[in-house]
């Protein structure tokens, strides 16, 4: 996919960029090291390593409890953090829980939200492609309330079969749940138009947005689901930190998922008045410096441009893409209309977790199992997959080296 880029907006020079990061100067055995495992998580320039340090040096308080100097500025950045995220979503900062990520802000929608709705005869529907983060806790749901779970399928090329998932929409689902990007195929669900025909029919929709938030403009806004879920950590943030947005009314009519201090306004043995949202659902103490830090991952990609970060990947992954398949035994898995920066592949005669242990020892990183994806792996017939995923720090030459470490290992085991 070719995007359009803003003549008035300067080239990013690329170069300098991949600099910001002080883990891509290592070697690995020996080996300059190319890390294509973005997908599972996105490795850290210094402005947040030093933004995390800085706290711990010059501000560590608690948030919310002190009105002496340091819990103001511990406070401050906290909140502040929570400002910067809901501009980069395009929501409203008051609709944003924080937290420890997607899996987390999952839980807290099927177990605030679905738990004290579901009823017997209900459904939900997921997506072949999703996450076991955005499976499991629906399974659980169902179990404890008799709801029933609905599946959409993919087509050959690993698209959502969108005629089939409209079919599934009827009056007995309460819920969709998907992705917007597969971390597996790369593919970008159309979640717009789905977000919209599942809002006629008076259901709730889930979007993990997890591979979505770090590689592409987002505007959750526009959007039109009820949920949207990220984590800070594979955003070049922090881990332990990622977000729930809903709307208004449901954050509003949600029960608490876990109860303590910050969550309330007033406790008495005879009853507790609760906090307003979203702090309603933010016990406890939070990762403070790990959210100054995804804070400050937020200014790194804002300042670098989303579009600019997204033309970058996809000018990668066509590379990527036409390098591999060159590759003579090598399969990939899923060809969707739009993909995001992710290829996950197979090389005949060769075992996944083989294969990517053998490209250990030439420096290349990628992820090899079943990537917390089961029924997409049952759904190919195989029980795991090598990933190669990148990410706007990646170059031209690692691509290439890549492929090289590939026809290496090939030789190695012919």
């Amino acid at each position: 996919m070719n995007l359009p880029v803003d003549p008035s907006m300067p080239a990013v020079d690329w170069a300098r960029v991949r600099a910001d990061f002080p883990v891509l100067e290592r070697e690995v055995h020996g080996k300059p090291l190319v890390y294509l495992d973005s997908a599972n998580t996105g490795q850290k320039p210094v402005a947040v390593i030093e933004a995390v340090d800085d706290f711990y040096r010059r501000h560590n308080a608690n948030v919310s409890r002190a009105v002496h100097a340091l819990g103001t500025e511990a406070t401050e950045a906290y909140e502040g953090a929570r400002g910067k995220l809901a501009r980069f979503l395009n929501v409203h900062a008051d609709e944003l829980v924080l937290c420890s990520g997607t899996t987390f802000a999952i839980n807290l929608v099927a177990y605030s939200w679905a738990l004290p709705r579901l009823k017997a005869g209900d459904a939900i529907v997921v997506t072949r492609m999703e996450h076991h983060a955005n499976i499991v806790p629906w399974q659980l749901v169902a179990q404890r309330t008799g709801a029933t779970l609905k599946v959409a399928e993919l087509d050959a090329n690993g698209d959502l079969d969108l005629d089939g998932l409209r079919a599934l929409m009827t009056p007995e689902v309460k819920l969709l749940a998907l992705a917007h990007v597969s971390n597996v195929l790369g593919t970008v669900n159309p979640v717009r138009e789905i977000c919209r025909e599942a809002r006629k029919r008076g259901i709730a929709t889930v979007v993990d947005g997890s591979q979505a938030a770090p590689h592409r403009p987002l505007d959750i806004a526009a959007i039109g689901c009820d949920f949207y879920a990220i984590t800070g950590h594979k955003m070049s943030g922090p881990t332990g930190t990622g977000a729930l947005w809903a709307r208004r009314e449901h954050l509003e009519a949600m029960p608490p998922f876990i109860g303590g201090g910050e969550m309330i306004k007033e406790v008495r043995f005879d009853g507790t008045v609760f906090n307003d949202p979203p702090h309603k659902f933010e016990a406890g103490t939070p990762n403070i410096a790990g959210f100054v830090g995804l804070g400050a991952a937020v200014d790194y990609l804002s300042t670098l441009g989303m579009e600019a970060i997204e033309t970058r990947e996809q000018a990668l992954l066509a590379h990527a893409t036409e390098a591999m398949s060159a590759v003579e035994g090598l399969h990939i898995f899923g060809r969707p209309r739009e993909k995001a920066a992710v290829v996950s592949f197979l090389v005949e005669g060769a075992h996944a977790h083989d294969l990517a242990t053998l490209l250990d020892l030439e420096g290349v990183a990628i992820r090899s199992g079943h990537h917390c994806a089961h029924p997409l792996m049952q759904h190919f017939g195989v029980p795991a997959t090598c990933r190669a995923s990148f990410a706007y720090y990646n170059t031209h030459e690692e691509i290439d080296a890549f492929v090289a470490a590939i026809h290496k290992v090939r030789r190695l085991l012919a």
